[in-house]
């Protein structure tokens, strides 16, 4: 699940064990159980700390750090939609807005040229809508962090009502 949202193998696999784990795990747990060096799980879990998929815990009795697995996906998900695929299409966004500016300034330096420059601010504005409406829809799931994925989930199985 993490490397399709571009996770490195090694951050899926620490966070694997602590979602499919009950108990918290310490760092050195995790290590003998993934056989990496001290330096790697630390700088993995602070890595999934950073992007609040891990979190630190507090066992009485411990002295040491434990880490559990966010059980909220969701909650996951959103976050990467937000310092992510929202910050990737706000730059989208951007240089299209800027291409849009260029292209008006060359229908006006390079009457010859104003047929091609017409055309492509055209394609660039109807980039742009779309741009635009993925902003909205990210910003939409990510304010609300609700999603019924029902109706989707049944045209995909095929068990849709049919009338």
């Amino acid at each position: 699940l993490l490397e399709f949202w571009g996770f490195k193998r090694n951050m899926g696999r620490l966070w694997s064990i602590l979602y499919l784990s009950d108990p918290p795990h310490s760092a050195p747990d995790i290590q003998e159980k993934l056989q990496l060096s001290a330096g790697a799980v630390s700088m993995t879990l602070n890595e999934l700390l950073r992007w609040g998929v891990v979190k630190k815990v507090w066992l009485q009795g411990e002295r040491r750090d434990h880490y559990t697995a966010e059980g909220n996906i969701w909650k996951m998900i959103s976050r990467v939609f937000n310092e992510r695929e929202r910050v990737e299409v706000l730059d989208a966004i951007d240089i299209m807005e800027d291409a849009i500016q260029f292209l008006k300034a060359k229908k006006k330096e390079e009457p010859e040229s104003r047929a091609r420059a017409e055309f492509q601010e055209a394609r660039v504005r109807e980039l742009l809508d779309l741009a635009r409406f993925g902003k909205q829809l990210l910003d939409t799931l990510i304010k609300d962090a609700k999603v019924d994925g029902s109706p989707l989930m049944s045209v995909l199985l095929g068990t849709s009502n049919k009338a």
